[in-house]
């Protein structure tokens, strides 16, 4: 029997979209995810928490004073004024909620044009969202800086208690009581709390911090939250299938999940990085920028079933929505579709005379399209899209799927240091198919090694890490890998 058609259920305070599968709430006009039923579950999110905690967009931003400082950052749940029905069939509903912005509103709102939209469609177990912000180019249009956006959702704490980041980073987590005094003894920066009389005595004498569970933005595909009481067994996942959006390369750490139960798709943040990756936008500055789609998932296990293959099966619908990228059934003119984009390829190699009297190929090289800048500036790059990938063992590369417009190519080599940047930027156009050949990368040196510590990868694994104070411990990092 084929799944139900999507429908649209537009009240005076709210806006219902329902598939049979999933059936989503969202204040109007504000645009607030106040509910997501699943599963004979009446709400999916935190139902103690008032209608605006529970799912929404923010952004933390900063006034920009005539000498070019920014004041202090100003944390905002971004509230529409607007809402429109885009898209409304049996097969896909899409709505927008809206803020635009005015002179009025300087000081007030951050000074952005911003557009939110969730995607229902027929049988699929779960809703998508994106947003596009726009800066005006006129010169009423204030200076800022934006330091954080992101989509949030706060679950159930009586259901959601085991979190899942990666195969070997998953456990069941503190409750956010355990945080509040008496139970909790805040450390060395708030967000650090000893859990000295925690709700489960089994994790007295650890250490809850959100920063503990951040990772790569290349690794953060798929991460969320498993009920596993009462029996059926259900997940809440959030995927982002292209980092195209997010600043600040693969490399860049940003949050996922933590306490709260919280479920983060962080796209622009100073976390790891500082002022650097904090985009600023001079007086009539025009800029524009979609953000996402992310996807919400939502799984069920059988009765008996093993609640942990749902992270199975989130993986596997992670791996469903990269092939999909990108989405074609998206009605915003600024998310571009496939045919819209072009590729890049080509063969990297390096020379090094001191390693070798041939071309060595650049095995497993990250290859990356960014904005023009500087050689390395793609790590500071916080307001265009970024496009990367890994060449395989013989140095072939292939970019897909790149927005229309101008960047540079870069690369780094596992094994050697530095940079690689292309001399003359390169032009997406629709539909392109741009070869680049073979491209000679040759490291910076002074001479032949005499010594070295570790591999220039980019990362500490090499090093030895000691073992924590046992006063201070979380119990998924004794001995683990990536500890």
């Amino acid at each position: 029997m084929p799944p139900i058609g999507v429908r649209l259920n537009v009240q005076e305070h709210h806006v219902v979209i329902d598939n049979g599968i999933v059936e989503v709430t969202l204040s109007n006009p504000e645009g607030i995810v106040t509910g997501i039923r699943y599963n004979g579950v009446d709400n999916l999110l935190e139902v103690l928490n008032d209608e605006t905690n529970r799912g929404y967009w923010d952004v933390v931003w900063n006034a920009i004073d005539g000498s070019g400082k920014a004041a202090g950052g100003v944390f905002e749940v971004i509230k529409a004024t607007k809402f429109e029905v885009i898209t409304e069939s049996e097969e896909q509903v899409e709505v927008s909620f809206s803020r635009p912005w005015d002179p009025s509103l300087e000081t007030k709102l951050v000074p952005l044009n911003i557009d939110k939209r969730f995607v229902v469609v027929r049988g699929c177990s779960g809703l998508y969202s994106y947003a596009v912000y726009e800066h005006v180019g006129s010169p009423e249009w204030p200076a800022f800086s934006l330091g954080e956006t992101r989509i949030a959702f706060k679950l159930r704490k009586d259901r959601f208690q085991y979190m899942a980041v990666a195969d070997n980073r998953q456990r069941y987590m503190p409750l956010p009581d355990d945080r509040l005094p008496g139970r909790g003894q805040p450390l060395a920066y708030p967000e650090a709390v000893l859990l000295v009389n925690p709700v489960d005595p089994r994790l007295r004498g650890e250490v809850d911090d959100k920063y503990q569970y951040s990772c790569d933005n290349k690794d953060i595909k798929v991460h969320g939250w498993i009920s596993m009481n009462p029996q059926p067994a259900v997940g809440f996942w959030q995927i982002t299938p292209s980092d195209e959006f997010r600043s600040g390369g693969p490399l860049k750490q940003n949050l996922t999940s933590h306490v709260g139960p919280t479920s983060l798709s962080v796209f622009l943040s100073a976390h790891y990085a500082g002022d650097d990756l904090v985009p600023k936008f001079g007086k009539g500055e025009a800029w524009k920028k979609v953000f996402g789609p992310v996807f919400i998932y939502l799984n069920s296990a059988m009765d008996g079933e093993d609640p942990l293959t749902l992270w199975d099966d989130a993986k596997r619908q992670m791996l469903v929505q990269v092939e999909s990228w990108p989405y074609s059934f998206l009605a915003s003119e600024d998310f571009q579709s496939a045919n819209e984009r072009g590729n890049l390829s080509g063969k990297l190699l390096v020379s090094d005379r001191y390693v070798s009297g041939d071309y060595i190929p650049a095995s497993r090289a990250y290859v990356g399209l960014a904005p023009p800048g500087d050689v390395g500036s793609w790590q500071r790059e916080c307001k265009g899209y970024q496009f990367w990938t890994r060449a395989d063992e013989m140095g072939y590369f292939t970019i897909n799927n790149v927005r229309s417009g101008n960047y540079n190519l870069n690369a780094w080599v596992p094994g050697f240091i530095g940079d690689y940047q292309n001399e003359v930027a390169i032009t997406i156009t629709s539909g392109c198919g741009i070869y680049m050949g073979e491209i000679v990368y040759e490291p910076p040196r002074d001479g032949p090694t005499l010594w070295e510590i570790g591999i220039p990868d980019r990362s500490a694994a090499e090093y030895y890490v000691p073992d924590p104070d046992p006063k201070y411990i979380n119990k998924l990092y004794l001995n683990h890998p990536d500890r």
